[in-house]
């Protein structure tokens, strides 16, 4: 059992007041997903100028598997309300398998003259840019959700995507850092330097296959791609896992890492009470 305290705000929060959250959180490492249970509330006081530091210097956000779920990333942009100084991470699988992957992709056009966006490269990405490209069989993007999107770009086939989306896609990295947290899409070697990972690979890893350790940087990592199919985020010592199934009925979260304030919407953009 693995004890995560974290800070969630809400539209009723005062200046002075959090709610203090202390998830329990077991670990399946057959599933990838947690047991949340035991989860207790409390009032503490917050400190006026530790919340005013994060507004003068800006936060970092990230947003998990979107899946062209558009309603559902509009509703927790606006929930969170990003601020010019706010860096906002989007953890790839943006397309495929929602109503809405072209719009999608036409808000982070939009979003990256607002706030500093850094988007890392999703399997389903990668998967786009090779049909798109004739690279591989078209068809194995098609049944992942390609179909999904390219309806939404109304065109047939995959060499008919619009040129400027696929050259920004293929401009997303593979994985973005901070002083204490680092962001990729799927999974990572714990013992080897951010710098020298097989991202290639890992992008396409859940963790169900394999739950890494602490980074060898001592920095916790940030993750989407392993759907939490009961909608809540994966909280471990060593590693968030923010992917917690929009398209398919859960929740798109955004998390920011530095206050551990969450904020969650369904495909329909309905916030999450909590």
């Amino acid at each position: 059992m693995v004890a995560t305290p974290s800070l969630v705000s809400t539209k009723h929060d005062r200046p002075w007041c959090w709610f203090v959250r202390t998830c329990h959180a077991e670990s399946l490492a057959t599933t990838g997903e947690a047991v949340h249970n035991q989860t207790t509330w409390k009032v503490a006081p917050a400190d006026g100028n530790w919340r005013r530091k994060y507004a003068m210097a800006g936060r970092t956000i990230a947003i998990g598997d979107v899946h062209g779920c558009l309603a559902a990333l509009d509703a927790v942009v606006a929930a969170v309300g990003l601020q010019p100084t706010d860096t906002l991470v989007m953890l790839g699988d943006c397309v495929d398998r929602g109503p809405a992957s072209c719009q999608v992709i036409e808000r982070l056009l939009q979003l990256r003259t607002e706030v500093k966006l850094i988007p890392i490269l999703g399997n389903h990405e990668e998967m786009m840019l090779a049909a798109a490209r004739q690279t591989t069989a078209g068809n194995d993007w098609l049944v992942c959700g390609g179909r999904d999107t390219l309806e939404s770009y109304g065109v047939a086939r995959p060499i008919e995507l619009p040129p400027a989306h696929l050259r920004y896609i293929a401009e997303w990295r593979d994985y973005y850092e901070t002083d204490d947290y680092f962001f990729a899409h799927g999974n990572y070697d714990a013992s080897l330097p951010l710098d020298d990972q097989a991202w290639d690979e890992l992008r396409w890893r859940p963790l169900r296959w394999h739950l890494p350790g602490r980074h060898t940087s001592g920095k916790r990592a940030v993750l989407g791609h392993s759907s939490q199919k009961n909608g809540e985020v994966l909280e471990l010592s060593q590693l968030v896992c923010i992917d917690t199934y929009c398209h398919g009925g859960g929740w798109l979260t955004a998390f920011c890492p530095e206050t551990d304030e969450y904020w969650q919407a369904d495909a329909a953009g309905n916030l999450r009470a909590r």
